[in-house]
């Protein structure tokens, strides 16, 4: 018989400002990521990376479109992506947020040490090729 798997569910959001810059975060474990967090019982997706958003880096957020799906087999957690536009630009730090910015692109690429975050933020701006779904 097969086992069945039980999945965490997380949403997060690729969010820019007016300049065009990503908002980043600082995990203390896993370093530079983008920000979302696990949806809690009775939420929504769209609910839940507009709460993690504002409470890790203090930014409000209005979600423009759903970007895609990627899962982390090993971990059993499927990724829900937002593409967001930020309404204020004052960050915050939190305990899961050491520190909080916003930067362009290719220095959102370097800071973020993690492969696959990397390819999830690029999935995202690939506007035309949405929604996507990835494995890793």
């Amino acid at each position: 018989m097969t086992m069945l798997v039980k999945y965490v569910i997380t949403s997060g959001a690729v969010v820019m400002n007016t300049n065009g810059e990503i908002l980043l975060k600082k995990d203390p474990k896993r370093g530079w990521e983008l920000p979302g967090g696990q949806v809690e019982e009775g939420e929504a997706f769209q609910e839940t990376v507009i709460r993690e958003v504002k409470e890790e880096t203090g930014i409000d957020i209005e979600v423009l479109s759903f970007c895609g799906v990627s899962q982390e087999i090993s971990n059993h957690i499927c990724n829900m992506w937002w593409l967001a536009k930020a309404l204020n630009d004052e960050t915050k730090t939190s305990e899961e947020s050491l520190e909080v910015v916003f930067c362009d692109v290719e220095e959102a690429l370097y800071r973020m040490g993690n492969e696959n975050f990397r390819q999830e933020l690029c999935q995202c701006l690939k506007k035309g090729e949405h929604p996507f779904c990835f494995s890793y």
